[in-house]
């Protein structure tokens, strides 16, 4: 799927100037709340029609201002997904997930009942109705009833914003099956750096209106100038690796990477499964020469590509691993106590229990922001 975004509006004070374009199966718009991502999505949709510019959705022209093209809501078929499910209280689960079928040409219907209930789990709840469900099986029913409309693209506004953290794990998994077994391509819309980083091919950070940076997840989580936009306690940068083996005797299961082999707690996952590290910069310690009789399990090798602005006491470091990049967060006097500069040889050392994330098929947390993902 092509997109290809280049709109302005005006919206009251606001001033939207959005130009961007992706192929990825996720396209994830980043930003603090008022920075334009819902705007923009209203734009893709029809809700919203832009002053100038020109929306291009895999090669079908949605909006073009100076061909005097505005494609009406309707004829779009986009799904869309918001922060509540906005179910009909008064249909059962299998009568809303069949609403935006029966509405579908019979020639453009891509997606059936069953296997959409089969993808997201929703069989045992197929008879009830919305006021017995809970806000994670909610937004499942909204997804799938967005889905079986066959849209060539789904639009997913803040979809787990009005969740709690045990229902954003349980809904997750599902939105990752989504991306991964069907063919509709997703824009994604938060301001989660967890959620960005496990579900995003193509990132979009938006600031002011304005699209400030754009690209592979990776290369754009790992941009230095970005850190105040996404948070410095949620800095960090993205790994793709593959699953190496599982040690059931220490627990521990290797993966493969670029940067070099990571040791994690045990994931549930057969060899050669990819799977998604996201690495906080504020878990990486730096060491001067190969560290030696260390508690910590994973040492990366690497050059210090740069180092951003002081915060004042601290100051993020991006490493070059062997072509991977890896962020680190220190404070000025180790910088200095070190003699860190520009292409420098160090080490960078992480704790296994500090690589977060999925939890395991035996129900144990697996670790932090480890996502499987392509």
């Amino acid at each position: 799927m092509s997109l290809e975004v280049r709109i302005v509006h005006q919206l009251g004070a606001f001033r939207l100037d959005a130009d961007f374009t992706s192929d990825g199966r996720v396209t994830a718009l980043f930003g603090p709340s008022g920075a334009g991502k819902t705007s923009v999505v209203n734009s893709l949709a029809g809700l919203i029609r832009p002053t100038t510019g020109r929306v291009v959705v895999d090669g079908e022209v949605l909006f073009d201002d100076r061909a005097g093209v505005c494609v009406p809501p309707h004829r779009r078929r986009i799904g869309y997904v918001f922060q509540e499910g906005r179910l009909f209280p008064h249909l059962t689960v299998r009568q809303n997930l069949l609403y935006g079928w029966w509405f579908t040409p019979r020639s453009e219907r891509h997606e059936q009942l069953d296997p959409v209930i089969d993808l997201l789990g929703l069989r045992a709840l197929s008879g009830r109705r919305p006021g017995r469900l809970s806000g994670g099986e909610k937004q499942r029913v909204a997804l799938g009833r967005a889905l079986l409309a066959s849209p060539r693209l789904l639009l997913m506004d803040e979809p787990l914003a009005s969740l709690d953290a045990a229902r954003k794990d349980e809904i997750l998994p599902y939105i990752e099956r989504l991306r991964d077994e069907t063919r509709v391509p997703i824009v994604y819309v938060s301001h989660a750096v967890s959620e960005v980083a496990r579900l995003a091919n193509t990132l979009v950070v938006l600031a002011d209106g304005r699209v400030v940076a754009s690209g592979p997840v990776g290369t754009v989580m790992s941009r230095l100038d970005l850190v105040s936009l996404v948070g410095r306690d949620e800095a960090g940068a993205i790994l793709e690796t593959t699953v190496a083996g599982t040690d059931t005797e220490s627990g521990l299961t290797t993966l493969h990477s670029t940067a070099g082999d990571l040791h994690v707690a045990r994931l549930d996952l057969p060899v050669a499964s990819k799977v998604r590290v996201r690495i906080r910069a504020r878990d990486v310690m730096i060491a001067a020469s190969a560290p030696k009789d260390l508690s910590a399990l994973n040492v990366l090798e690497g050059i210090v590509a740069e180092i951003g602005p002081t915060d004042g006491a601290a100051a993020e470091l991006r490493l070059d691993c062997h072509g991977a990049p890896l962020l680190a967060r220190l404070t000025r006097h180790s910088i200095d106590r070190l003699g860190l500069a520009p292409g420098r040889r160090v080490y960078a050392v992480i704790k296994a229990v500090a690589i977060e994330g999925p939890r395991s098929t035996s129900g144990e947390q697996a670790p932090a922001d480890a996502e499987a993902g392509p």
